[in-house]
């Protein structure tokens, strides 16, 4: 699959997961653990969506992963519930949380890139 550094790009088999963690360099890297069936997940998506979109994030890698099609990659990045979102730089986890708070999500981004 390829990665996008302006849009969305989905990830399914934990290698591939992480060779898109190391090809980000030094971008930041925003993930969206979701599943089809939760609600919070469905209502901030196209948010997500909007936010990988604008102008001021086309250094910031945004990734999406279905939990359901994903499990190697949810377990592996130890994900209790969905939404939640995890920032890396240069293949490290620097932030987290969990919840459909737009603001949030917001900042958070605009704090680490």
């Amino acid at each position: 699959m390829l990665l996008l550094s302006y849009g969305v790009s989905f990830w399914s088999v934990l290698n591939a997961f992480d060779n898109a963690l190391k090809n980000a360099g030094n971008k930041l890297v925003v993930v969206d653990f979701t599943a089809t069936w939760c609600g919070p997940c469905q209502r901030i998506a196209p948010f997500y969506k909007a936010l990988s979109e604008k102008e001021e994030n086309k250094n910031v890698v945004f990734l999406k992963v279905d939990v359901d099609d994903a499990q190697d990659v949810a377990s592996f990045c130890e994900i209790k519930c969905m939404p939640t979102f995890q920032f890396y730089k240069h293949g490290k986890k620097i932030d987290e949380f969990s919840g459909s708070n737009q603001s949030n999500l917001e900042e958070k981004i605009s704090m680490h890139k």
